[in-house]
């Protein structure tokens, strides 16, 4: 018997009728022959009226007791939603994260799942029961109620489908789908039918605010289809799955995103040895602040400068993490910029087509607006603007790429369910067996999915890049006429204040890239010719802070020194000296235990 789990955010039960509504969506699964698994998140603005109360009592409530008070929102959800159930002629029982046996760590407001026990809700769903589970809380290993943070109720229903071995699982929004931007501010955005993991966790974590990264991170590693829909309606939302699933044909970019509220911190005069790195991005780490762009431009003189992104709201603390860090490796300043934003374009198709870096910058270009920082991955392009430049230049990129035009519906579609990739026990097999649980590892542990060297690229570094709108649209026009294929884009701060603008290109292209540079104006550029691209890959490089800092660590210890760094959701890029790169390849692989 097919078994769907159903996730209903705030705003689909934030009243009786709302509440009635869900009920009645779950009756028909169940009605159909589905077992019904739901998880609900706290009405409306409850979270927020409870947080209101908090600071009414103290500004600094503790993390602990601030935990057992939010985590009363979805309690009083889950009661109310098996009553509508019950009273509309249905059996159902509710659950609290701790009565699941939702194991966390003790990380209170931001914690981890380490384990699921599915013996209760298995039993009540063979009993034919609609089961009902509070969304966004757990249980540590001491009973302290516990918290997943921002999105913890998509990160439930997505685990729960995960170690349920379910067939899919449906997450009812107020938004009918997973929209190529935010329709709030392009209201030409469309509708996108299907989008791969990988796109997804790059969206989420670039601002898209559907869903939750650490959600998609869950389904990316134990293969479960998500399906965002609408409460409110019957028409079909988003798909999210594996990426043969996904694939557009002809599409190079699927979606592009907005995150307002960034701050940029630069560490200036960096000494150019090895280890220094890692120092600073352990000093970052330990303070469990979540980095996003970091880019590390070459040196000039024996010292480079390290630039790196955080949520405004993570600004002062980051700045006495950096402080700290900068006064430890002999850096000679530390810089921030707090009212910037960050525009990025996302999609699978970037890995075939050519042009996608010239194409925005010239969008970027043609609207006036300037780029402060640049980092790429396979599958995106984030640019640093000036934060009152952040929506024309959203609008700009979304229209540069026909985003509002691109027949992205494909019709009626059934995803494939791959399985998990971690060695969890299914529903089939949980059936009948007491106290079975999804070990393994920590279910939201890192994983790594490889590494990788690449020793086939040259780097072309520009120095003295104007502080003016067009110039890397200019360079890279001028490149891809040349019939160059860029790889790597890395555009930092310099000391003087213009940027150093590095990227890496096939090495028998090099010459002719910095030719085609120099045409385009460029009059100071840099050719190393043999460079080694050093990739870590894995699902939740972002959220878990100490990826970077491990990389770092590993190739520090060996004595490599890295020059060239840029890093995305699904992997971090270092280059380094290319007779060091099969030693670092080795020493990753032992790091990660690969």
């Amino acid at each position: 018997m097919p078994l769907l789990v159903q996730k209903f955010g705030g705003t689909s039960v934030a009243d009786s009728d709302k509440i009635l509504a869900a009920a009645r969506r779950a009756i028909q699964a169940h009605n159909r022959g589905d077992r019904v698994l739901m998880v609900v998140s706290a009405r409306g603005h409850t979270t927020d009226e409870l947080i209101a109360l908090a600071k009414e009592i103290t500004e600094t409530p503790p993390a602990r007791e601030m935990d057992m008070l939010l985590s009363t929102g979805e309690q009083v959800s889950v009661a109310l939603m098996a009553m509508a159930i019950e009273s509309l002629g249905v059996p159902a029982i509710s659950f609290t994260g701790a009565q699941i046996g939702l194991v966390t760590d003790s990380f209170h407001t931001k914690a981890r799942i380490r384990n699921i026990s599915t013996e209760r809700m298995v039993q009540a769903l063979n009993d034919g029961k609609i089961v009902i589970v509070a969304g966004f809380q757990g249980v540590d290993e001491h009973y302290n109620i516990t918290t997943l943070g921002r999105g913890g109720s998509d990160t439930t229903a997505v685990a729960l489908a995960a170690v349920l071995g379910a067939d899919g699982c449906e997450i009812y929004t107020d938004v009918d789908g997973v929209y190529t931007t935010d329709p709030r501010i392009v209201p030409e955005a469309r509708k996108i039918d299907r989008i791969s993991y990988d796109e997804m966790l790059e969206l989420a974590s670039l601002g898209a605010g559907v869903m939750h990264s650490r959600s998609i991170e869950f389904a990316k590693k134990y293969g479960v289809p998500i399906h965002v829909r609408s409460s409110f309606s019957d028409a079909p939302g988003t798909w999210i799955v594996g990426e043969g699933d996904a694939k557009r044909l002809g599409v190079a970019v699927s979606g592009a995103a907005l995150a307002r509220d960034e701050a940029r911190i630069t560490i200036q005069g960096v000494p150019d040895r090895p280890g220094v790195v890692h120092g600073i991005f352990r000093t970052i780490g330990a303070a469990k602040i979540v980095v996003d762009m970091i880019v590390q431009n070459v040196s000039t003189g024996g010292v480079a400068e390290v630039s790196f992104t955080v949520a405004k709201g993570d600004l002062p603390e980051t700045l006495r993490a950096a402080e700290a860090a900068a006064r430890e490796c002999g850096a000679t300043g530390v810089t921030h910029e707090s009212d910037v934003a960050k525009v990025s374009v996302v999609g699978l198709g970037m890995r075939t087509h050519t042009g996608v870096a010239t194409a925005m910058f010239e969008a970027l270009a043609a609207a006036g607006i300037n780029i402060q920082m640049i980092t790429t991955s396979e599958i995106k392009i984030s640019v640093l603007v000036d934060r009152a430049s952040a929506v024309p230049a959203l609008r700009a990129v979304h229209e540069a790429f026909q985003l509002d035009r691109q027949a992205l519906d494909q019709g009626a579609f059934v995803p494939s369910r791959p399985g998990s990739v971690m060695n969890l026990v299914p529903l089939a097999e949980a059936e009948g067996t007491p106290g079975t649980e999804a070990r393994a590892l920590g279910m939201e542990d890192l994983v790594i999915g490889g590494v990788e060297l690449d020793e086939s690229q040259a780097r072309i570094s520009v120095f003295g890049v104007p502080d003016r709108p067009g110039y890397a649209a200019k360079v890279f026009r001028s490149i891809a006429d040349a019939g160059v294929f860029v790889d790597m884009i890395v555009q930092n701060i310099g000391l003087a204040g213009d940027s150093v603008l590095s990227f890496t290109v096939p090495r028998e292209s090099a010459e002719r890239a910095a030719r085609a540079a120099e045409a385009a104006g460029a009059r100071d550029v840099a050719v190393e010719p043999t460079l080694a691209k050093l990739s870590v890959i894995g699902v939740g490089m972002r959220t878990h802070t100490g990826v970077a800092t491990r990389m770092f660590a590993a190739l520090a210890e060996r004595g490599i020194n890295v020059n060239l760094i840029n890093t995305s959701e699904v992997r971090i890029n270092v280059g380094t000296d290319v007779a060091r790169g099969r030693e670092g390849l080795e020493c990753l692989r032992q790091a990660f235990a690969l």
